[in-house]
């Protein structure tokens, strides 16, 4: 969804009452890291700031109809806050130094700093949400940031180990990607009362969160840094064992004896990047993505207004048109 393109369509497809949303939502993202300390400030704003795709809270507007009630945007800013929040912890399990081409918190200001950040982020997001005084609302995303912690707990678990199989690849990728789509696809529904279709729309906001983690798997190894932000097979120097590498070790036996610790500097990465792709195992990735966006948009309830059905279909189409 980082393509002018793709985020333009779905922006007429949706109504003007959307990007009206969004604006609202950047506008609350942009006070939101004030008033705690001026570093935190700093690193929190500076995090916010850098943007991204904003996926999720364009998955909150959507799935809320025509609803553009304050309630939408809580629901937008608190699930982007928590995205944000991830994105920052995750940098400091990594010790990563770019992410989306800048410095992260990590770098710029440390291990203690780059902590507090983010924190402070998972703060305010539920603060945020409370507000609506929805107890439910509160539930549904403190259980997708639970399965957040989940997955990064047993993404840990699974370092190096390159015999992991591919359910257990998946679950990780449920839990820490595909809940908070799903979360962001029920928070919209619940704030529009949507009745009947909370549940599937949050199946539909589950499916392309796992083929966008899937894509994004498939993006580390095909590159290139300038499109992505970061060196090409940082996965694999981080000990992540993704889809792309479980598919080509059952293709290429060279790549079966592979010790995944062996693996140490940004050419050796990009050598098995190379190896990966010339077995075939990106495009096997990429068609198993296509396969659950499909499954998701043949299971969009059936009662859904053209405009919102047709605006949910290309968001999911943007997911793989970021890495076609």
């Amino acid at each position: 969804m980082s393509s002018p393109g793709p985020v333009t369509e779905v922006m007429h497809a949706s109504g003007p009452h959307v990007p009206a949303l969004l604006a609202r939502v950047e506008q609350r993202l942009a006070t939101l890291a004030a008033g705690y300390g001026d570093e935190l400030a700093r690193h929190g704003g500076a995090t916010i700031a850098a943007g991204g795709k904003r996926l999720r809270p364009l998955l909150v507007a959507i799935a809320a109809g025509d609803e553009a009630g304050a309630g939408v945007v809580r629901a937008g800013v608190a699930v982007e806050l928590v995205h944000s929040a991830t994105l920052v912890h995750d940098d400091v399990l990594d010790a990563a130094d770019l992410r989306r081409g800048i410095a992260t918190v990590v770098a710029a200001g440390g291990r203690e700093m780059a902590i507090a950040t983010g924190d402070l982020l998972f703060a305010r997001a539920f603060a945020v949400l409370a507000e609506g005084r929805r107890p439910e609302a509160v539930r549904v995303l403190s259980d997708a940031s639970s399965a957040l912690a989940r997955g990064e707990l047993l993404q840990r678990a699974d370092g190096w180990d390159a015999t992991v199989t591919i359910d257990r690849y998946l679950l990780r990728c449920e839990l820490k990607t595909a809940r908070l789509f799903e979360a962001a696809c029920r928070l919209g529904a619940m704030e529009a009362g949507v009745n009947g279709a909370e549940r599937e729309l949050g199946a539909f906001g589950r499916r392309i969160g796992l083929a966008f983690q899937l894509l994004d798997d498939v993006l580390d190894v095909s590159g290139p840094a300038e499109r992505t932000g970061k060196h090409r097979g940082t996965d694999l120097l981080d000990g992540t064992v993704t889809l792309p590498l479980l598919l080509a070790r059952e293709r290429d036996p060279a790549l079966a004896a592979l010790d995944p610790r062996s693996v140490t500097t940004p050419e050796q990465a990009e050598d098995v990047c190379d190896r990966i792709a010339a077995t075939g195992a990106l495009d096997s990735a990429r068609e198993r993505a296509l396969e659950m966006v499909e499954a998701a948009k043949a299971e969009l309830p059936p009662g859904l207004p053209a405009r919102q059905r047709g605006a949910l279909e290309l968001v999911a189409d943007g997911v793989v048109a970021r890495y076609a």
